[in-house]
């Protein structure tokens, strides 16, 4: 493992190997137990989208580590002028042990770890959101104790977060069935990797998807960079939503969980939200944990 691109480069084994080590981090971390791993390593963190949870998480964890988090505004970068990103790579990997990207175009991360010769991290593209989903894993397994063959329903748009969780979860022996309205399902790629599974499905009803489900899952109708299309959204997500009637479906003892920020009374009801809030801020939180195992794996040397 060179770089955390998107979950389709990860095998079982060191999916595993991230949830263990960022299971050991959190206990350290609440016990008061130092873990200074990248101790003199520089982490750049390039954000061409905001962020809340990325940049703090990123941040806060590679402090912890003992490190410095550099963050670096895509509009204060020449790479924001036109610097090719092959130029931008060779020249940053001179100077910092590792780098957390945050943007649209997956190639762009592609190519970063293509010429540059230092650790990328893909904190999110438009294909692939990787660290979510290794926090959703590392939360399901805390509260679940296991992962293989659990069910997990998604509901909404099959965006970044749909492909990397349906890999993620078929990976580690999970079943998942995505509900997307028609028009909006998962990358080909995706889909062409998921065909391979017995436990995938996809479908355009949310109660089939919710029938039975361990795990419930939603994301936002509309993403960063998709606001223009926010009323069309509206009226293609009507009733993709986790509500009383969808959770009924699912199993009596079902998690909730959403990777933030969400938009209340659209992708899931307020109530809903309020019930399952403490897994859906312990997903919150480790991102933290799993981020900082990823960057130990990657940049410990």
């Amino acid at each position: 493992m060179k770089h955390l691109l998107k979950m389709l480069d990860l095998s079982k084994e060191e999916i595993i190997d991230i949830l263990n080590l960022a299971d050991q981090l959190k206990y350290e971390q609440k016990h008061g137990i130092p873990h200074k791993h990248l101790q003199g390593k520089t982490l750049g963190m390039i954000f061409e989208k905001a962020s809340t949870r990325t940049r703090v998480s990123f941040e806060a964890g590679m402090y912890q580590l003992g490190g410095y988090p550099l963050f670096l505004s895509s509009s204060e970068l020449q790479i924001g002028r036109g610097e090719p990103v092959e130029d931008t790579a060779r020249v940053l990997s001179r100077y910092i042990d590792g780098i957390m990207i945050r943007t649209y175009e997956q190639k762009e991360v592609e190519n970063l770890a293509e010429f540059g010769n230092i650790p990328i991290i893909n904190g999110l593209t438009d294909f692939a959101h990787p660290c979510q989903v290794l926090a959703d894993l590392m939360t399901i397994r805390e509260y679940k104790n296991r992962l293989e063959g659990l069910k997990v329903c998604y509901i909404g748009d099959g965006n970044n977060m749909a492909n990397s969780l349906t890999v993620g979860c078929l990976k580690v022996g999970m079943d998942i069935t995505l509900a997307c309205p028609q028009g909006y399902e998962p990358d080909q790629q995706v889909l062409d990797f998921a065909a391979e599974f017995d436990g995938f499905s996809l479908v355009t009803s949310p109660q089939d998807a919710a029938t039975g489900a361990d795990v419930l899952i939603t994301d936002v109708w509309a993403s960063m960079g998709q606001e223009g299309e926010s009323e069309k959204r509206r009226e293609a997500f009507a009733g993709f939503q986790i509500n009383d009637e969808i959770c009924a479906l699912a199993k009596s003892d079902a998690m909730v969980m959403h990777c933030l920020p969400a938009h209340r009374e659209e992708e899931i009801t307020a109530k809903v939200l309020e019930k399952h809030a403490a897994e859906i801020f312990d997903e919150a939180e480790n991102r933290l944990h799993v981020q900082k195992a990823v960057m130990v794996k990657l940049m410990k040397g």
